[in-house]
């Protein structure tokens, strides 16, 4: 046992290591093309069960001690590989286009003497898409998957709602094109610094240099190809073989995570398909240290359990999540739980409530692209990394002329909403080119309003068809939650056209996503009336 894993272990409460540890390094793994990546292999004393990682971000480090120590003290064999073109790895990096190196990864392990006839995968965010890129095609010899805080499909992420990810993916590439430079980790921290101005940047297509000093060939195809049906994505997303899938899979997850909505999609087909799955969701962002402690327990306990049946640390309820409100655990026996739906319709003069609305002219605002409205929080790969607890107030956003809200009175009793939440709204908008952003707030006696969950929608002339009023009735599935409304405090549902730079500001003019400079205002208008009945439809499982 080294000094760091055994702090690593301490620190994250991590069951005790019985193992000593010989690791291998360098070992050279033929592509089909030629390509030859390395991998380390960590053994285990007296051997042990197989463990598969796949990483773009290196094996030695903090990712060599999690994912090949750690676990190999803990009696599981692990070989841990740098996908194409990094830390070693012949060839370019491709991201997300990871299915032909992972077969011919398994390929060549079968081929080894020491291969003990089965693997399972594990890993986080880009560690576990590649692990769904070869789920459904290896058959029975993958026993188990730990998933955490990832995706089968990277598209729904990086263009959630039709709009780009500009803050999670600029930060992405600057963090790849300097993770193999000297002092890294120090470089690392003044992304904020340097990023931040760029996000005000057009055409896009520029920022990459502007980030990172180079052209960087993956930014320029997200940009030119949006559309998920574009067959530029058929080989890098992964949901289409989730059927498929015969490995016992466990989830962990965060309600402020980047990949949230599509690693719930992806528990959902598991269960469709007859999977029992388990899940964990906690009040934790992508790179949460608290989120990446319990995803490693999580990780370990699983496992072991699949792979060396030892079910000790394994719990028994095979869903648990985190309640925000009341901040306590719970335990259920699948996601989603029942649920009642609540209409909570918008009303005239800023009201919220269950009542049918009454004849009321629409409600409006203009979005400038110029000034976008700003995001406040939210699911995002952030470049100044900031701390969820407390969760930042809304209010001075609230109080721009760019947003609206709708606020409930006072709750006489505990309101408890687990599940999907949906904006239902109907819009008008000046342009055909337009975005619409719901968020729900709970807002506490003292006025702090603090986000709850939200989403963006956009909007394009081949999109959803206006009615014959000219109206457009919009569904907006807000971010997944677990939240309890305590009496006393109220609902808020915000209505805006931007949350820049998490997403890309809409220029308003439909000009192809990577060249558009020329900026257009909306005039934008949210009906409540009798015929146009905008609401926020929430899951409510109390009583």
């Amino acid at each position: 046992m080294t000094v760091v894993s055994r702090l690593v272990g301490k620190t994250m409460k991590l069951p005790a290591a019985s193992h000593a540890v010989k690791v291998e390094r360098d070992l050279k793994i033929p592509m089909a093309d030629g390509v030859v990546l390395l991998a380390d292999r960590y053994i285990p004393a007296g051997g042990g069960p197989l463990v598969l990682v796949r990483s773009p971000y290196g094996r030695r480090g903090l990712f060599g001690t999690l994912f090949g120590t750690v676990l190999a003290e803990r009696g599981l064999q692990v070989l841990l590989q740098s996908c194409r073109g990094t830390f070693g790895s012949q060839g370019a990096f491709d991201p997300f286009a990871e299915r032909d190196d992972g077969l011919a990864t398994v390929a060549w392990m079968r081929e080894q003497d020491w291969y003990p006839g089965s693997f399972a995968t594990v890993g986080p965010s880009y560690l576990g898409i590649v692990q769904w890129a070869i789920a459904a095609e290896v058959g029975p010899e993958l026993k188990a998957m730990s998933a955490l805080v990832t995706t089968s499909d990277p598209h729904a992420m990086m263009f959630g709602g039709g709009s780009f990810s500009l803050e999670t993916s600029l930060v992405w590439i600057n963090l790849l094109a300097n993770q193999e430079r000297r002092l890294a980790l120090i470089r690392q921290r003044s992304f904020g610094r340097r990023l931040r101005p760029l996000f005000a940047s057009l055409p896009l297509a520029q920022l990459d240099s502007a980030a990172t000093g180079n052209k960087f060939t993956p930014w320029q195809e997200w940009l030119e190809h949006s559309l998920a049906d574009d067959d530029y994505w058929t080989t890098r997303r992964y949901r289409d073989g989730r059927q498929a899938v015969g490995a016992s899979v466990s989830f962990v997850g965060g309600w402020y995570d980047i990949f949230l909505p599509g690693q719930l999609n992806d528990y959902a087909a598991l269960r469709a398909a007859g999977q029992q799955p388990y899940l964990l969701i906690g009040p934790w962002q992508h790179t949460d240290t608290e989120g990446m402690a319990a995803s490693m327990r999580e990780a370990v306990a699983w496992l072991r359990a699949r792979m060396l049946d030892d079910a000790s640390q394994l719990r028994s309820a095979p869903v648990r999540i985190y309640v925000g409100g009341v901040g306590e655990w719970r335990d259920l026996p699948t996601w989603p739980p029942q649920a009642s739906e609540q209409r909570w319709h918008l009303q005239s003069g800023g009201g919220l409530g269950q009542d049918a609305p009454e004849a009321a002219e629409p409600d409006g605002y203009t979005y400038d692209p110029a000034d976008p409205t700003p995001s406040v929080g939210g699911p995002v790969l952030s470049a100044s990394p900031r701390r969820i607890s407390p969760p930042p107030d809304n209010r001075a956003l609230e109080a721009r002329p760019d947003v609206l809200t709708y606020t409930s009175a006072p709750l006489d009793r505990d309101l408890e909403v687990i599940g999907q939440v949906t904006a239902d709204l109907v819009v008008r908008s000046s342009l055909e080119h337009t975005d619409f952003f719901a968020r729900l707030c709970d807002v506490d006696p003292s006025g702090r309003s603090t986000a709850v969950c939200d989403a963006l929608r956009r909007l394009t002339p081949d999109g959803q068809a206006a009615e014959a009023d000219g109206t457009t009735k919009l569904a907006i599935d807000l971010w997944p939650t677990a939240h309890v409304f305590k009496a006393g405090h109220k609902i808020r549902l915000q209505v805006s056209s931007g949350a820049h730079p998490r997403f890309a500001r809409n220029p308003g003019t439909g000009e192809p996503l990577g060249t558009a400079t020329v900026l257009k205002t909306a005039d934008q208008q949210i009906y409540h009336d009798p015929d146009h009945r905008s609401a926020v439809v929430l899951p409510v499982t109390s009583a």
